[in-house]
């Protein structure tokens, strides 16, 4: 009898060391990212319809083409240029070398005004800009296009961002800009630190706060800046030994908490609230940055070979793809991305679960 009942303890032990280790060990599986081909079109020559349902619209520019399509995949505008374009979510136009005038039009096609400028327009949303012969001066143009101010240097540009606070421009002395909306200067500095202090990359962050750059040949250093009254301190700053000598591409996060960087090979991030830096090594050189819902989006060109780099919203690496094209481009909206490639744009939907 006291077999028996030692024998019913110990398996009442066991089975309560079980339950416990169940509840206590067993973990939920960690949610991953599902990528979901949703569509693709042939915009090499495609159908034009008409934007009846009022959708969302999102430029592109791939090859000698040009236009606008909608979330289900219908071109709404398409256009051919021979010699150069600039396109944004709410102008685009054509020019050509000796351009002395040149109509833009709005996504539905309407005509918006004229730039009655000589040079080289940019579109940034619907911030105009236009840069003058000779690569040291601009002109900023209001929605309609007429002449607000003009900004000329003896230095030529070999950088330039704009976001709502006002534009900023980095010149191939070493020295950069920051300008309001209206035109007068909010602040100039130097970052320095380098053998040859050109300015390669620039940013502005979307609150005006802060600048951002890549600068300078041997070395090649990143700074961020941060306004404060008339001046700028420097906050954050790094070296690094290799320079490449290309324009590098800068960007601040939607909500100004990180600013991205192309630095020798690498994707820099920083946190502009801790002032602390991460790198991710990248496959040639980075000419866009997007966000989703849930990810942002790096894409990189090194020849023929583009990759997309897929990053949480905390900045740790999740995924990459890699192909080859003569063009490409990606977009982002809410939660789904697309992708230009030669004559083609896919769409895909990103699912976290």
């Amino acid at each position: 009898m006291k077999n028996i009942k030692k024998n019913s303890f110990f398996v009442t032990l066991a089975a309560v060391i079980i339950v416990v280790y169940v509840i206590f060990a067993v973990k939920p599986l960690n949610e991953e990212f599902h990528f979901i081909p949703v569509w693709k079109i042939d915009v090499s020559n495609p159908p034009v319809s008409k934007n009846e349902d009022n959708q969302k619209t999102f430029p592109f520019k791939l090859m000698q083409t040009l236009g606008y399509f909608t979330e289900d995949g219908k071109v709404t505008v398409f256009k051919t240029f021979p010699y150069k374009a600039s396109i944004s979510d709410s102008f685009f136009a054509s020019y050509r070398e000796n351009n002395a005038s040149c109509d833009f039009y709005t996504p539905e096609e309407k005509k918006a005004g004229t730039i009655s400028e000589k040079g080289f327009p940019m579109f940034d949303q619907d911030r105009i800009f236009v840069f003058l012969p000779g690569g040291s001066s601009f002109v900023r143009l209001s929605q309609e296009g007429k002449r607000l101010w003009e900004f000329e240097s003896s230095s030529p540009i070999t950088a330039f961002d704009s976001s709502r606070a006002g534009n900023a421009a980095g010149f191939a002395d070493g020295s950069i800009t920051q300008f309001s909306p209206e035109g007068s200067i909010v602040q100039q500095f130097s970052p320095g630190g380098s053998e040859f202090n050109i300015i390669s990359g620039v940013a502005i962050s979307n609150n005006g706060n802060f600048i951002a750059s890549v600068s300078g040949q041997n070395k090649e250093r990143f700074v961020l800046a941060k306004k404060e009254d008339a001046h700028s301190k420097i906050v954050f700053h790094e070296f690094t030994d290799n320079s490449r000598p290309y324009q590098k591409l800068v960007k601040f996060s939607a909500d100004d908490s990180k600013v991205y960087y192309d630095f020798d090979g690498k994707l820099g991030i920083l946190d502009t609230e801790k002032y602390s830096s991460r790198h991710i090594k990248i496959k040639g050189q980075a000419i866009s940055i997007r966000e989703s819902d849930l990810c942002v989006f790096v894409l990189t060109k090194e020849g023929e070979n583009y990759t997309v780099y897929v990053l949480e919203k905390n900045s740790s690496l999740v995924g990459k793809f890699s192909y080859k094209a003569s063009a490409s481009f990606i977009q982002t909206d809410e939660n789904s991305l697309y992708i230009g490639k030669d004559s083609s744009i896919s769409k895909i939907n990103i699912v976290k679960r």
